[in-house]
């Protein structure tokens, strides 16, 4: 104990000054130095029941990989988490660790928790700078394996396959692989190429990935296994966006955020000559007040947006946003219009547009106060109307940012595949086994839009059900 670094506080992030990171894509957190690293480390105690790895969906030996950066050990703390992660660079950045593993961590109970997510990051950012080393593919056991889609899920559940000799193909609907970590998160949030790499280290594995192939729509289910392949992992994610359901919602200038965020990131939307261009200044108004409102508003702050709301019809202690993330948007300027909903958008109509001359441009948006009043059924109290308090907010831009749902295509074009009323597939808890023989599932396709690290946890899941059936 004599190494322990009694500090209360834990060693903060290096970011880029709030002003000058507003105007730019690069990534906020700068990273630990190896000296930061050593010296958080040795913030932790080791503790003997390792509450910490109870937090974490993927069961990383936490402890272990900490005590390896305690030695300055940085690759074996690398080889560590890959035991239990094959995205260790993607989970130090985006995990929510303050409410799992961090969450559970014994310094934090008189102080800040130990930085675990930051130590991943850094580990995982000297590995992939330092080792040159391509992982060496294990034997073939003559079996193959389908997985749809690259998101998380699907990426880990490939990744574990592989390392038992499976032969993996994942299927990706669009044209770079990644899934929610390419076209949902930032660049400034989730760097590319960190995903790329963390791709790379799969394709070494010998993991196939074909992309522009929409599952559902190019092959079936049904086509895969006439394809010779033994079993099926469906990691499609929730693709679905949801809206409100309020007039003007047709209007253009009003997107979903998976639109939002995907034409900033795969298509290149924050060029000077944009191809598919999204907004160019003015102002924004981002519905909702999860992680994704939060991305979508900062992007938007960076594609050179005057002004940029958040409007949430909750309070700041309500927001479901990551503690951290809702700090750098306040530094960057972010508006938060908190216990205020959306009732109306405006616009004008264009006749020039023949499907439909309401189809007009964004010209604002009604909104009403809120107050809140008794808890709902999952004990948060339920926003109410204040009457006569309705206002208007001059913008010309909407991004609606309150969730996403399963895409229906899968299950329209497979029989046998049983989904709950919210779209997700059903599966078995342990297993991820679906209604249907050699088809499992797992992530925000059973879910809906949850967690990277829980969907890593349910392609891991799968893969041990899947090893286990073809097996047996």
């Amino acid at each position: 104990m004599a190494d322990v670094n009694k500090s209360k506080v834990k060693n903060p992030m290096p970011t880029q000054e709030a002003k000058v990171r507003a105007g730019n894509f690069q990534e906020v957190a700068l990273g630990y130095t190896q000296e930061t690293a050593v010296d958080e480390a040795r913030r932790c105690l080791n503790c003997k029941n390792s509450p910490c790895v109870n937090g974490c969906p993927v069961n990383i030996h936490i402890p272990e990989f900490i005590e390896k950066i305690k030695e300055s050990d940085f690759e074996g703390a690398y080889q560590i988490i890959s035991q239990s992660s094959s995205l260790p660079a993607v989970c130090g950045r985006v995990c929510p660790q303050e409410s799992q593993c961090e969450c559970e961590c014994v310094r934090g109970k008189k102080g800040d928790p130990v930085g675990i997510g930051r130590l991943e990051r850094f580990v995982a950012d000297w590995h992939n700078e330092h080792n040159t080393e391509k992982p060496v593919p294990a034997a073939s056991n003559g079996k193959r394996v389908a997985v749809v889609g690259s998101g998380p899920s699907g990426l880990t559940c490939a990744g574990d396959l592989a390392r038992k000799g499976y032969k993996v193909t994942v299927f990706e609907a669009l044209h770079t692989a990644g899934g929610v970590l390419v076209y949902g998160i930032p660049e400034f949030r989730l760097p590319k190429a960190i995903v790329q790499k963390e791709v790379d280290n799969l394709k070494d594995l010998g993991v196939d990935v074909e992309t522009n192939i929409i599952i559902g729509k190019t092959l079936t289910v049904d086509e895969l296994f006439e394809k010779g392949y033994d079993a099926v992992f469906i990691g499609s994610g929730a693709g679905l966006p949801n809206f409100m359901g309020i007039p003007g919602e047709a209007y253009k200038g009003v997107y979903s955020a998976n639109e939002f965020l995907t034409r900033s990131n795969l298509m290149k939307a924050y060029r000077d000559d944009p191809v598919t261009p999204i907004m160019k200044g003015g102002r924004v108004a981002v519905v909702g007040g999860g992680n994704v409102a939060m991305d979508a508003a900062r992007t938007a702050l960076r594609l050179g947006a005057d002004k940029v709301y958040i409007v949430y019809r909750r309070s700041m202690e309500e927001l479901p946003a990551r503690k951290e993330e809702v700090e750098h948007a306040i530094e960057e300027g972010i508006d938060f219009r908190l216990l205020n909903n959306p009732i109306e958008i405006l616009g004008y109509e264009n006749p020039d547009d023949k499907r439909d001359p309401k189809n007009g441009f964004v010209t604002g948006m009604r909104c009403i106060q809120m107050e809140l009043g008794e808890p709902d059924e999952n004990g948060r109290r339920r926003p109410v109307p204040i009457p006569g308090s309705e206002f208007l907010l001059d913008v010309d831009t909407v991004v609606i940012s309150i969730g996403t749902s399963p895409n229906p295509l899968i299950k329209s074009t497979t029989e046998g595949l049983e989904v709950n009323r919210h779209g997700g597939f059903i599966v078995e808890e342990d297993t991820g086994a679906t209604s249907r023989k050699g088809v499992y599932a797992g992530g925000d396709a059973v879910t809906g839009a949850a967690t990277v690290i829980s969907a890593m946890g349910a392609g891991k899941t799968a893969a041990k059900a899947i090893d286990e059936y073809l097996k047996g």
